[in-house]
């Protein structure tokens, strides 16, 4: 006997249309998809308008120099990077190794090589800028070190389980934020590169770092700097830079090759002048919609 769709759990309905979605991507080339994206675009910024009151916010706050049209020209640019980015997410599930990494390119990788020769484990930061998602599957062909990543599990426990099963390429390997410290003492048998992409709001402002950042007071992780001095791994930046539509390059900067010498917010605040750099020069790229500044310091 079959089953109606009002019979289906909701978390399996979702999680069959996105399968669905995930086989045509399959089949589709990046051309086509681009102009797909081209349509995401226009639906999400003239007709649906999402998260247009954060977004625009978020943009006159940090560049209070700007004018409405300049601010507006960057939230377009914004928009049309996140639908290429809403695209590149979903055909990731089927692109090669190989793939990834003609379109996402490593640079300046010999100093990470060394610390590998010398059997030393790295923490690299990164932003949520460019593609993200990219980065950990581009890795493992590209770097020595085992690259291990750490996401947020979905609420959909099916697409979760997609997600552990299929995002990850090579050597790389998943692991829960809920598991941070877990995922440290785990022995990898290799030096292991721990991937951490650290700007979102914190959970908790008690804990919070608090600096300076897009011209606001802003609260910000601690995890990266308190697992850093804790073992004392060197400290990378992965600065990102989208060449073009569907192709991107990361240069690597160290930061820090002794964080146990530093001083408690050092590592933190040198991290986010970084990712500021980066993101003054092509702001477009970064993340807007999220609700990035969403804590004061009074909420302490």
């Amino acid at each position: 006997m079959g089953f109606g769709l009002n019979e289906i759990p909701m978390d399996k309905l979702t999680f069959y249309t996105f399968r669905f979605f995930i086989f045509l991507f399959r089949f589709l080339p990046f051309r086509f998809l681009f102009g797909f994206a081209d349509l995401i675009f226009h639906i999400i910024y003239y007709l649906v308008g999402y998260r247009k009151n954060v977004v625009f916010q978020n943009l006159r706050n940090s560049f209070p120099e700007k004018s409405g049209d300049e601010i507006s020209a960057i939230a377009r640019g914004f928009y049309h990077h996140f639908s290429d980015m809403l695209i590149e997410s979903l055909k990731a599930f089927t692109m090669t190794e190989d793939a990834v990494v003609r379109r996402y390119k490593y640079n300046n990788t010999e100093f990470l090589d060394d610390l590998y020769q010398k059997g030393q484990s790295v923490i690299c930061i990164a932003g949520h800028y460019g593609n993200w998602e990219w980065g950990g599957l581009a890795s493992g062909a590209q770097l020595k070190h085992k690259p291990v990543g750490f996401y947020k599990p979905l609420s959909n426990k099916y697409v979760d389980d997609y997600i552990q099963q299929t995002r990850v390429k090579g050597r790389s390997k998943l692991a829960s934020i809920t598991q941070t410290a877990e995922t440290f003492k785990m022995e990898y048998g290799e030096p292991t590169i721990f991937y951490m992409v650290a700007d979102q709001s914190p959970s908790s402002p008690r804990l919070a770092y608090w600096v300076n950042f897009m011209s606001q007071d802003t609260a910000t992780l601690h995890g990266p700097e308190k697992y850093a001095r804790i073992y004392n791994f060197p400290v990378v930046f992965a600065s990102a830079k989208k060449v073009r539509r569907g192709y991107y390059t990361v240069d690597f900067k160290m930061l820090e090759p002794e964080p146990a010498k530093t001083k408690t917010g050092e590592l933190t605040g040198r991290y986010m002048k970084m990712l500021e750099d980066v993101i003054r020069a092509k702001p477009e790229y970064y993340l807007w919609s999220h609700r990035r500044w969403k804590l004061k310091r009074q909420d302490k």
